[in-house]
């Protein structure tokens, strides 16, 4: 086989020389495909990408000492993930139409809630460009899950290995056996990223900001694929999820307390994760150790340990209390925007309520990674109470709740939330009663 006649094969012969023969002898032994590998993360039609990985792949048989979790290769697969099916970059008349969409969602949401617009400008972007701005946050939620797959699937194989015959060939598998966990963790958490570059509609999608700053965010491609299936004007629908993405962003904003708290709720669900070895062992057993493709698609299958601790349980309680009361807030606030001006903004609005409600790639994607289903729970009770307080309080009211956390409702409270508003309102009555007798004393103690 000469040195031209594949990438994988002049990969090898820089790597082992006058052995790369024996070494593509010994990963096909061990069971690895590289064409396969490249097919399953979407790359053998992207020459260019194809060089990110041999370069990736390079540098992971060659360093003695690598990371858990190969990020570089995380971030080369889901660019490659998103850009299936083509990721052109956003044209200037796509880009000027959907931030005239982001301007009348703004003036919109100024007349149904004192919250104000971000200052930072907004961004139009192409898939590629969402994976560069979020994989951050991603590798921040989901990276100490992720560390902890990587260094018991290491040892897995670590162990299978020692009962494996010597290799034939005489070159040592060791290394290439500590490299594919490493691999086979990055590809996972690529293939999550991409998955949910192909869909997002911005950055807010799952009700938690996937950016490190209050940014409204579109992505036209997105966009134009949901609207596609619809029979309702493209126009619309952009604009309708322009409301739902920046009266998101106004929120986080409003209330900056509002991301960390979020964010800290999902590293503390974590950090009570435990793997189940037994499926784990299962999957590597089924799949075959030395194929990372393989690994990677079987890590789907629920590794993790299905009962939770009690004190995982009370915080994906709150988890899901804390994003319904979020989509709930959005959902009345984007209502409220839209209904003077988009005719068919009850049918996208139940839409979007159905598509949360039953989660997609997206949810399955995080699901996949932290076990966690980011499904707004009740949001249909939430929307209903946020509209009760608007109703009896005025928007100023209703937004005021934002103002500290301890004035949220409790996951129970959201279970008799007509209750919980009563009260709520109730008790802002008794403290216009106590700030006149204050007053009144006061004046007679004058």
């Amino acid at each position: 086989m000469s040195d031209e006649s594949t990438p994988w094969m002049r990969l090898l012969r820089e790597l082992f020389g006058d052995d790369a023969e024996a070494a593509l002898e010994e990963l096909t032994r061990m069971g690895m495909d590289p064409d396969a590998l490249a097919a399953s993360a979407g790359l053998s039609a992207s020459p260019a990408m194809m060089e990110h990985v041999l370069g990736q792949i390079r540098a992971l048989v060659t360093q003695s000492a690598g990371e858990d979790v190969n990020w570089s290769l995380a971030h080369d697969v889901a660019r490659g993930v998103a850009s299936q099916g083509g990721d052109p970059s956003v044209s200037a008349a796509q880009a000027n139409a959907h931030r005239a969409a982001i301007s009348r969602a703004e003036l919109w949401l100024d007349a149904v809630t004192d919250f104000d617009p971000t200052r930072l400008e907004p961004r139009v972007w192409s898939r590629a460009e969402w994976v560069e701005a979020t994989l951050p946050t991603w590798r921040t939620l989901a990276g100490p899950v992720a560390v902890s797959v990587s260094q018991a699937l290491s040892g897995l194989l670590e162990r299978s290995s020692e009962f494996e015959e010597p290799s034939p060939t005489g070159i040592d598998a060791g290394g290439l056996i500590r490299s594919v966990s490493p691999t086979v963790c990055g590809m996972h958490m690529g293939q999550a990223a991409g998955e949910m570059a192909r869909e997002a509609f911005g950055a807010t999608d799952l009700g938690i900001p996937l950016l490190a700053e209050p940014r409204v965010v579109l992505v036209p491609r997105a966009i134009t694929d949901f609207a596609s299936g619809l029979e309702i004007d493209e126009d619309e629908v952009r604009t309708f999820l322009a409301l739902r993405e920046a009266a998101h962003v106004r929120l986080f904003a409003a209330a900056p307390w509002l991301p960390g708290q979020l964010h800290a709720l999902i590293e503390r669900y974590a950090q009570g994760i435990t793997i189940d070895l037994e499926a784990l062992e299962e999957a590597v057993r089924d799949a075959g150790m030395g194929d990372p493709a393989r690994l990677q698609q079987a890590l789907n299958r629920g590794i993790f340990a299905s009962q939770h601790t009690p004190e995982q349980s009370a915080t994906l309680e709150s988890i899901e209390t804390l994003l319904a009361l979020i989509e709930g807030w959005v959902d009345d606030v984007t209502l409220r925007a839209a209904a003077p001006h988009l005719p068919e903004v009850g049918a996208l609005r139940e839409m979007m309520r159905r598509r949360r409600a039953a989660g997609g790639p997206a949810e399955d994607a995080f699901a996949n990674l932290l076990d966690l289903e980011l499904r707004p729970r009740r949001m249909r009770d939430a929307s209903a109470m946020w509209a009760a307080l608007h109703t009896r309080l005025g928007a100023e009211g209703r937004d005021g709740v934002w103002s500290h956390p301890d004035l949220l409702p409790t996951s129970e409270d959201l279970g008799a939330w007509q209750a919980w508003v009563d009260a709520y309102v109730s008790r802002g009555e008794d403290d216009d009663v106590d700030r006149e007798l204050r007053r009144l004393l006061g004046s007679d103690d004058g």
